[in-house]
């Protein structure tokens, strides 16, 4: 210890003789460490860390599969044959729903709710911090309304009571009583952030049909069962299903997989990228002091030659090189754990709030056990690489040779190699982060710039949700939503108004089967996304209408139907012939489910913005209302601005109802998790890789700028027998241009991989798109040459007397 502790205090003295060396080295390193440690706390929490559930391993995501939707919904007569035969779950639960309209002294307040099966919380393995959990056969449709709180509403509404057990809360104006709340730690991922959680009771229409699949499931596997068994299990049931109701659950399978899996499929592509990301800039930290290093051991190559001189052994040498990398790592590793709490903080602020409700597996995100166990990590494998970086550069068996050259001469033949090594090294993982960076950017482009069929400019939108019992029968659901367009159509600066049952640019789903009258039919589900729209919908969005006309307002349910259908729908299902006229029912042909074709509309993007387009059905919203719609206003001056005039506008009409998900299509579409995706991605390689494009350039001027102090006397001689400063310039860029150009190649080739692995977050690009791999090549090329010129200009001065007095 006493070794070590003077080994300690010489490398302090070390670092504080050199503080160029010392600072640049730590920044750079903790640079590394701060964009590595930030990163896989993310991937550690979404990643790795485990479900908040007991034996959170054995729990699945169960739903049902079609050739459209892999992961989709399943119907509740379905759910209870797989509950009733499946031999691989001790436990099959569901869940549906997307909230309720809480009634408060203040007013009507829209909030985030589900209903749940009764075994629901005894399947995550969850029981209530206070009161009880929900019973069984409590979700059966005579049985009494139950609720339970979450931890939060309970603090936030009720003020922690205890007394609040008993209590009754309307939600949707239906009394339930509450009988439980819910601890403090637990979340669903799923569902994001849910404040009333009540047991459903199936006694709507949709929950009678097996072709309506409103639900969601998940399952607990028994023990010795693996995900392998219960998916073979439930699709075989499936299969049985499928024969036993031909016409409902045709083609129609089972999804089995951890539950784990479903929550994080949409980042993992994500936070793997970026993990690599910050990986490679953290090598090129570490190839960057690497170089720091070897130069500096030119400087102490004397002071290694004395030691060694005066009975310094090979071992007592190696442990003052690892307490000089202990040292300067330790340092580095400090700086940079303390920065990337900080960045983890900065990363997730930048996390929109209903995205964030998504993931409550970020609360808590910082400097964990695991977080401190990998920073731990890479802060050893940096010490030894930079503990053997100078045993390579002053091998003891030179250590003569080191005493008799005192500390100068010319550049060796392993600085030309290691060192040209590690800047080939720098410049390649450079050039991977700037395609990747390029493609991502390019990606992003495209992705914003995609074709959504409408002008989302100047619209302003607002979900509507009206209290089911208050608007229970369509007539009065028919006669509110044309009050609240009437009176939002007289605001100042407004335009036109059209409600819609699902905004463009949110997902393809809530689907419905068609046939086609009058064509063949052997049974087939032909799926199309359904949407019920009001009659100044499309002219309100701007979508073109290619044939035939819109709707009219005085089309409700006393007229004959009519639909719309999109481009896509048209050239699936009429190739080769005009829609308009045609006739359009369910699977049964029911007389009140047959509507007539009136109109083809341009295709707009219904789904997310990376998505493809599906066939798309429009029904009059007169003629198939809801509870639960979204307004589109068309503004002439600013749309952010008419925000609250319209929320204003729509309580006006009834206190009762309620409003959310209030923003502007522009900021929707923006801020849609999809663009958030990419944008992150983009911008965070793209900062990794213009930070490697820093890092890389001036480790490649470090090493022909010291290459050319060693070079002294040669290019003076040079000069001196007659060489021009144009011949000198050659020699230095020439030199640069072969390390530069074998960095280029080889990055280039491992870009094209590295791209290939990231292809799911690409849209529109290739991996080898050339103009990104061209555009790379040339810019880090450029820099390259440039960063080259500086030294090169300096040899080119060089006065040949005073570099041979020099040497």
């Amino acid at each position: 210890m006493n070794g070590f502790v003077q080994d300690f205090r010489y490398a302090i003295r070390q670092l504080r003789k050199n503080p160029g060396f010392a600072v640049t080295s730590i920044l750079i390193l903790a640079l590394g460490i701060c964009a590595s440690v930030a990163i896989f706390g993310f991937v550690d929490a979404a990643l790795l860390k485990p479900l908040p559930y007991p034996d959170a391993s054995r729990l699945a995501w169960v739903t049902e599969s079609v050739q459209m939707i892999p992961r989709a919904d399943l119907s509740y007569p379905d759910y209870l044959d797989w509950k009733k035969m499946n031999q691989g779950f001790s436990s099959l639960d569901v869940y549906t729903g997307n909230g309720y309209l809480l009634t408060t002294p203040s007013g009507t307040e829209p909030v985030n709710g589900l209903k749940v099966s009764d075994g629901f919380f005894r399947t995550l393995g969850i029981a209530p911090a206070l009161g009880r959990d929900f019973r069984p056969g409590e979700d059966l449709p005579e049985a009494p309304q139950t609720v339970m709180l979450s931890y939060t509403t309970w603090q936030k509404r009720y003020g922690g009571s205890k007394d609040v057990i008993g209590q009754s809360v309307s939600l949707s104006g239906v009394p339930y009583t509450i009988i439980g709340v819910l601890p403090q730690s637990f979340q669903f991922a799923p569902r994001g952030k849910v404040e009333f959680w009540t047991t459903l009771h199936a006694t709507d229409q949709c929950s009678k049909r097996r072709s309506c699949h409103p639900f969601n499931g998940i399952g607990r596997l028994k023990d010795g069962v693996s995900f392998e068994t219960a998916r073979a299990n439930m699709k075989a049931i499936a299969r049985q299903l499928e024969l036993q109701y031909p016409d409902d659950n045709r083609d129609q399978g089972a999804f089995v997989e951890p539950l784990a899996e479903q929550i994080v499929v949409d980042i993992r592509p994500l936070l793997l990228a970026l993990l690599a990301g910050a990986g490679l800039l953290l090598v090129i930290a570490c190839v960057n002091v690497s170089s720091l290093l070897l130069v500096r051991s030119e400087s102490r190559k004397r002071e290694i030659a004395v030691r060694g001189a005066l009975g310094a052994s090979r071992l007592r040498l190696i442990r003052q090189f690892t307490t000089d990398g202990f040292v300067l790592v330790a340092a580095a590793a400090l700086l940079g754990v303390l920065a990337a709490q900080g960045a983890m903080r900065i990363l997730t602020s930048l996390i929109s709030k209903d995205m964030l409700e998504g993931m409550p597996y970020l609360n808590g995100l910082g400097l964990n056990l695991h977080v401190l166990e990998f920073a731990a990590g890479i802060s050893f494998l940096a010490v030894i690489l930079f503990s053997v970086t100078p045993m390579l550069r002053l091998p003891l068996s030179e250590l003569r040779s080191g005493l008799a050259e005192g500390g100068r001469g010319y550049a060796g033949t392993l600085w030309r190699r290691f060192g040209a090594n590690l800047v080939v090294v720098e410049l390649a993982v450079a050039v991977v982060l700037l395609v990747c960076a390029g493609l991502l950017g390019k990606s992003l482009y495209r992705l914003l710039h995609v074709e959504v069929g409408f002008q989302p400019d100047h619209l302003a939108t607002t979900t509507v949700a009206l209290s089911e019992t208050t608007y229970e029968k369509e007539p009065q659901q028919v006669a509110v939503s044309r009050k609240v367009v009437e009176r939002v159509k007289s605001l100042p600066g407004v335009q036109s108004v059209g409600l819609t049952t699902v905004l463009p640019v949110s997902f393809n789903g809530n689907t419905t089967w068609i046939r086609i009258v009058g064509h063949p039919y052997n049974g087939e589900h032909n799926e199309v996304n359904e949407r019920e729209v009001s009659a100044d919908f499309f002219p309100t969005i701007k979508a073109r209408l290619l044939s035939g006309r819109y709707f009219t307002d005085a089309e409700d349910s006393t007229k004959p139907r009519v639909c719309l259908i999109n481009q896509a729908l048209a050239r699936k299902y009429f190739p080769n012939e005009d829609p308009i006229g045609k006739k359009i029912g369910d699977t049964d042909l029911k007389p009140d489910r047959i509507y007539e074709v009136v109109g083809i509309v341009e295709d707009v993007k219904d789904g997310s913005l990376d998505s493809e387009i599906w066939p798309a059905i429009y029904y009059n919203f007169n003629q198939s209302p809801d509870t639960y719609f979204s307004l589109v206003v068309r503004t002439s001056q600013s749309e952010a601005s008419m925000l609250p005039s319209v929320v204003a506008a729509v309580r006006e009409v009834d206190p009762g109802i309620g409003t959310l998900d209030v923003m502007t299509m522009a900021d929707k579409i923006d801020n849609s998790p999809t663009a958030y995706m990419h944008r992150s991605a983009a911008w965070l390689v793209g900062g990794f890789a213009a930070l490697a494009l820093v890092l890389g350039v001036v480790g490649l001027y470090g090493v022909i700028a010291y290459s050319v102090s060693r070079r002294t006397r040669e290019i003076g001689v040079r000069m001196a027998l007659g060489a021009q400063r144009g011949s000198v310039y050659q020699l230095i860029l020439t030199e640069a241009a072969w390390l530069t150009g074998i960095g280029i190649a080889a990055g280039l080739a491992c870009a094209v991989g590295a791209a290939t692995l990231m292809r799911g977050l690409l849209f529109g690009v290739s991996s080898w798109d050339a103009a990104t791999l061209a555009a790379v090549a040339v810019l880090l090329a450029t820099s390259s040459l440039l960063a080259t010129y500086i030294p090169a200009h300096r040899a080119a001065q060089v006065n040949p007397s005073e570099a041979l007095r020099y040497e």
